[in-house]
C-alpha cells in the first residue's frame, strides 16, 4: 500500500455520512444504519470514526449502552462533497 492509499473503510464511511447529510434530517444516523450501508462490522466502523473524529472530520457519541450517532463535521462535509460529488 502506498502512502497516498486511503483506507477503503474511511472511504466507505465518508460516503454513507455524505449521503446522510444530503438527505437531509436534523439528526444524524445511528451507528447501526451507517454499519449496514458502509457494510462494514462495528468495530471497523468505531476505529473509522474515531480516526474521522480525530481529524475533524465527523462528530459521533456513544452512549452507556453502546447505541451512537454520527455526522460529518463542516470540515468533513466540504471534504465529502468534493471526493464524492454524485453522491446522492
Amino acid at each position: 500500500m502506498q502512502d497516498t492509499d486511503i483506507d477503503p473503510a474511511i472511504l466507505a464511511v465518508l460516503q454513507v455520512l455524505c449521503q446522510a447529510g444530503r438527505e437531509g434530517g436534523a439528526s444524524p444516523w445511528s451507528l447501526a444504519r451507517i454499519a449496514k450501508r458502509a457494510q462494514l462490522p462495528m468495530s471497523v466502523l468505531r476505529r473509522v470514526l474515531t480516526q474521522l473524529q480525530a481529524a475533524g472530520l465527523a462528530d459521533f457519541e456513544i452512549d452507556e449502552e453502546g447505541r451512537g450517532h454520527a455526522s460529518l463535521s463542516q470540515a468533513g462535509a466540504e471534504l465529502a462533497t468534493q471526493v464524492f460529488p454524485d453522491t446522492a
